[in-house]
């Protein structure tokens, strides 16, 4: 088909529509045109991207590829996708299509195993042909990968490493997207004895040379002598080097192995206690804080986790969760690869895309476990309907992971019931609590529980850190969710400013010890010192323990103290993102201090897409009463 006037109006006018709403501040003189940047010009962010493709799809009637909305530039690539999409049928997916891989239970677990590589090398001796990952990308057929596989691209890679001369212990960094060249990456590091660093792909090329400038920071802290990456970021290379003096090469998977062809297969000899990942919690601003994790640490997590949640080959895990997070890449691919259950993973990109794309994929392959941020639960309440799942089945989720972020009593409730007569049962919602620093996970639930949720008296929470229980029909009540009880082996304490434990229903810093706690950052000894009270590693989080269940209330840097009352941000940011009109999950409280009156003000950012001065006028008014009803204030 070839390129219309109507088209082309169309599609502009479906561009322009959204920039107006997501930037009303914009002059309406700047109007759209086919070559507009979407990032530079239009502030398009990978959530309206998703939003763009959702109108754009409705608009010509047509089922595009997402991953051209994550790395078109301009309109005008849009509208080529459009019109390639309109001579084609519009793809009819058989989403009641059952594919539950039919694998034999497999012994037990490789317990005696003391590293990553002992795990890989058990499988393999004894199932190398049993599928270990059905890896998704643009079709509707996932790529099979056998631990076989995943041996032999990995010691490609390892071969490739050493040509370039990777001692012992080197770091390597990874910045890959999802797919299997970082699967093989992050394993050939390891073969060869070096540490991998997963650090996260830019979502589009254009981004790569910022992209890379903004992460010297975290590849001069880890002393990266390798990044191994896409092909298009050799053009940089040259500029990363003189940012990064120790980086010696920029290297592609393609390079690596043609560079190892031909080299006998290399297995470097590992400890438990040697170094197996540096997990970067920030980095790109500031100071950066790499979490140092050995071998040990990482099984004696795993294996928790694995104890709890009951884990075993028959299960199936379903992730779109990003490679380079604890929760995706030790939760997920790590915790499925020990266990020997099929992990059928997905970019996170194709989640955020169409998000229905997550639940048809634990309906196809039956999947018993999968695991998200609360937004993700959110975001398929908010963006689903009714058509986009009908004839969906999710009875045999046994475990919804729900960490990584607030977990809000809402959503927890909203889901369960919005999903149940597609047979999601209340107690495959399971809230936990983990962070980097131990790994990944510390406190998980029992299976087959409903999640329990606290109703606590605001005004004595607020003013004492006391969580005194109240009706549920206590409508001014503060809710806090229970994120699970402390993974065997692991202690949990609430302590006061002063290092004092306190006991239950008080709210404190949240302190813990177990087989997994971090040695510290890398290379960063006064964040290091800042992290343990002796031999106690300091969250960070604010929470109170009841009947042995962790209720975590909120992080000690985001409290704002008001007239001595302690005041939570997350559940007023919950309540104005509801209001109809704000942008759901766009919206900040903080504290501003006030020298008049010697205490700190709330201040309430809240976005919205409406431009007329009296809806603007309604929200102002309907923010301030619902803050004023939450705090009291």
């Amino acid at each position: 088909m070839e390129i219309t006037q109507t088209s082309v109006e169309r599609l502009l006018d479906v561009v322009q529509q959204l920039a107006n709403e997501l930037h009303p501040e914009r002059p309406r003189s700047a109007l759209v045109t086919v070559d507009s940047s979407l990032d530079k010009e239009l502030g398009f962010d990978s959530l309206s991207r998703m939003e763009l493709l959702q109108r754009v799809e409705r608009a010509f009637n047509v089922s595009l590829p997402e991953l051209i909305f994550f790395t078109a530039e301009t309109p005008r690539d849009l509208l080529h996708e459009v019109l390639r999409a309109s001579e084609l049928s519009k793809p009819s997916v058989a989403r009641d299509e059952v594919r539950q891989p039919v694998l034999e239970k497999t012994e037990a677990a490789p317990h005696s195993a003391r590293t990553l590589l002992e795990v890989l090398t058990w499988h393999v001796d004894r199932h190398p042909q049993r599928p270990h990952i059905y890896l998704y990308g643009e079709g509707d057929e996932p790529e099979e990968i056998t631990y076989a596989a995943l041996l032999e691209g990995a010691q490609a890679i390892a071969a490739g490493l050493r040509r370039h001369d990777l001692q012992p212990g080197q770091t390597v960094a990874i910045m890959l997207p999802t797919s299997r060249d970082y699967l093989f990456s992050f394993y050939g590091v390891l073969l060869a004895g070096g540490v991998p660093v997963p650090i996260y792909p830019p979502a589009r090329l254009s981004q790569l040379e910022d992209h890379l400038r903004r992460h010297a920071g975290i590849l001069n802290n880890a002393l990266a002598s390798l990044l191994i990456t896409v092909p298009e970021a050799q053009l940089v290379a040259r500029l990363l080097r003189a940012q990064v003096p120790q980086l010696r090469r920029v290297v592609t998977v393609q390079q690596l192995s043609e560079e190892g062809e031909g080299a006998e297969p290399f297995q470097f000899t590992l400890q438990g206690e040697d170094v197996a990942l540096l997990q970067y919690t920030s980095g790109s601003t500031g100071s950066p804080k790499g979490v140092v994790l050995t071998h040990a640490e990482l099984l004696a997590n795993i294996r928790a986790m694995g104890d709890v949640t009951r884990v075993d080959s028959s299960d199936v895990f379903v992730s779109w969760l990003p490679m380079y997070h604890d929760m995706g890449l030790i939760g997920a691919w790590l915790g499925s690869l020990y266990y020997a259950c099929p992990l059928v993973l997905m970019s996170p990109l194709a989640f955020l895309a169409r998000p229905s794309r997550w639940l048809w994929t634990i309906h196809k392959h039956r999947a018993t476990l999968s695991a998200a941020p609360n937004f993700a639960y959110e975001l398929c309440l908010s963006k689903l309907e009714d058509s986009d799942i009908e004839g969906l089945d999710l009875s045999s989720w046994r475990a919804a992971y729900n960490g990584a972020e607030p977990v809000s009593p809402q959503t927890v409730r909203r889901f369960s019931e919005r999903f149940a007569s597609y047979g999601f049962k209340q107690t495959t919602m399971a809230p936990v609590y983990g962070l980097a620093e131990c790994a990944v996970g510390l406190a998980f639930p029992p299976p087959g529980r409903v999640p329990p949720i606290d109703h606590i008296q605001r005004d004595t929470f607020e003013a004492s850190g006391k969580a005194v229980p109240v009706e549920k029909t206590d409508a001014y009540a503060l809710e806090f969710v229970a994120c699970g009880q402390p993974l065997p082996g692991y202690q949990i304490r609430i302590v006061d400013p002063a290092g004092r434990e306190l006991p239950e229903r008080e709210e404190g810093r949240l302190q813990f010890r177990g087989p997994s706690v971090t040695r510290g950052y890398f290379r960063n000894p006064e964040k290091t010192r800042e992290l343990f009270d002796g031999e106690w590693l300091d969250s960070g989080d604010l929470a109170y323990m009841a009947g042995g269940d962790v209720y975590l209330t909120s992080r000690v840097k985001d409290i704002i103290i008001r007239a001595g009352r302690n005041i939570y941000p997350y559940e007023v940011e919950e309540a104005v993102g509801n209001i109809v009109g704000i942008r759901k999950g766009c919206v900040a409280i903080f504290g501003c201090r006030e020298e008049v009156s010697g205490t700190e003000r709330v201040v309430v950012l809240a976005e919205t897409r409406e431009t007329a001065e009296t809806t603007l006028a309604r929200l102002r008014t309907q923010v301030i009463d619902v803050a004023t009803d939450l705090l009291g204030t």
